[in-house]
């Protein structure tokens, strides 16, 4: 395949859709199928797939989105950090209106905080140079996806000596995620679409754990809308012949053992923090990032005083559950009407890649159809 719409073909799609509902007719019970990527979750919405697989086939959304496991202590700290005298914070879009415990960094910004957007580090080492009578700190978060480039803007900063510019660092690791998640009693996945753009910089070899100490299959997938049918058909494929193996549908752009150039940047730049709060998830230890001691002049949790606190989610907001895949967006009882993009309670409402905003944006309105089609369908059938 050579263009997009190769990945979108109808009679391609039908196909595998057909094929889905033969194998999940062999198999004896439903299946729970864990899409990790916050990605996939709006690919899955944006196309319908979820819509047209059987009915023995669920869909559970994971921690796969960056911005919502950050908890609000760690915003505030950033918060915190873009009040000081002389700061400029840079930051990516989706963390401008993520909220924190008092205010968020958009209404930081309104109140005289000197915070921009940026698309890249890069962009920040480049305010860097240009304000050399400022301090500028790049909010840096993501899994590894993001981490490399941050590491590669570090080393970009040592060559060129660039002394007002730090990072502060909260990338977190997808595998100690999984693991958390699979430990949990209350969660029973069949199998998990692994994460296309993370499984780019480590490759496949870390998932291996979670067919040999699990007992689960899991396949890397792509986000276009054949890439995720391919991958439900391929799990399907390996419960029908009791398999557990990792896979890779997303074999065009994943290789076994990642980028190494990636992973050698990362290597040299970050050390892995003990433990780090995740949103939902709690502390996960060795799953957070921290600069290596080696380029501490860069670090900004060393140049500034933070509060460091850990601050609880709002009563209201279920993200935590949502990011666990214990809930569906639909279910957290301020979706869509106190909690909507324009006005968030949680960070899966705001995120590009959160699961509420995907379901907000692409899924609410077939749900709510589904729903009053079945409160009339009750009423009916009440004597």
């Amino acid at each position: 395949m050579k263009y997009v719409d190769e990945f979108r073909e109808p009679e391609k799609a039908e196909a595998l859709r057909r094929q889905i509902a033969k194998l999940s007719q062999q198999l004896e019970k439903p299946i729970k199928i864990m899409e990790v990527c916050g990605g996939h979750t709006h690919s899955i919405f944006k196309y319908g797939i979820e819509e047209i697989l059987p009915e023995t086939i669920e869909l559970i959304h994971g921690p796969g989105c960056p911005v919502c496991v950050m908890p609000k202590g760690r915003l505030d700290d950033a918060i915190a950090i873009s009040q000081n005298h002389n700061v400029i914070l840079a930051t990516f879009g989706d963390t401008m209106r993520v909220p924190g415990s008092k205010t968020s960094l958009l209404q930081a910004k309104a109140q005289g905080a000197d915070i921009r957007m940026v698309y890249s580090p890069l962009d920040s080492l480049q305010i860097a140079k240009d304000n050399p009578d400022k301090e500028i700190v790049f909010f840096a978060l993501g899994f590894e996806t993001t981490a490399p480039s941050t590491a590669f803007t570090i080393l970009q900063a040592a060559a060129e000596k660039i002394h007002n510019f730090s990072m502060f660092c909260n990338h977190v690791l997808v595998i100690p995620a999984l693991q958390a998640l699979l430990n949990n009693p209350d969660l029973q996945l069949d199998g998990f679409v692994g994460p296309g753009h993370v499984s780019m910089v480590i490759g496949t070899d870390p998932y291996e754990f979670i067919a040999q100490q699990y007992h689960k299959p899991i396949v890397i997938s792509g986000f276009e809308p054949l890439d995720i049918l391919q991958s439900i058909w391929m799990l399907l494929q390996q419960l029908i012949e009791n398999r557990c193996e990792v896979e890779n549908q997303y074999n065009r752009l994943v290789e076994k053992a990642g980028n190494p150039v990636a992973l050698n940047a990362m290597n040299h730049v970050f050390i892995v923090r003990e433990n780090f709060d995740w949103r939902g998830l709690g502390d996960i230890p060795y799953s957070g990032l921290k600069i290596h001691p080696d380029y501490a002049q860069f670090d900004a949790e060393l140049k500034f005083t933070i509060p460091n606190r850990k601050v609880a989610d709002h009563k209201a907001c279920q993200c935590g559950e949502i990011l666990k895949g214990v809930l569906k967006p639909w279910q957290c009882k301020v979706f869509g009407t106190a909690c909507t993009p324009e006005t968030p309670i949680g960070t899966c409402m705001v995120s590009s890649e959160g699961a509420c905003a995907a379901y907000y944006k692409y899924g609410r309105f077939s749900h709510l159809a589904n729903k009053k089609i079945a409160e009339q369908e009750m009423i009916i059938l009440t004597p």
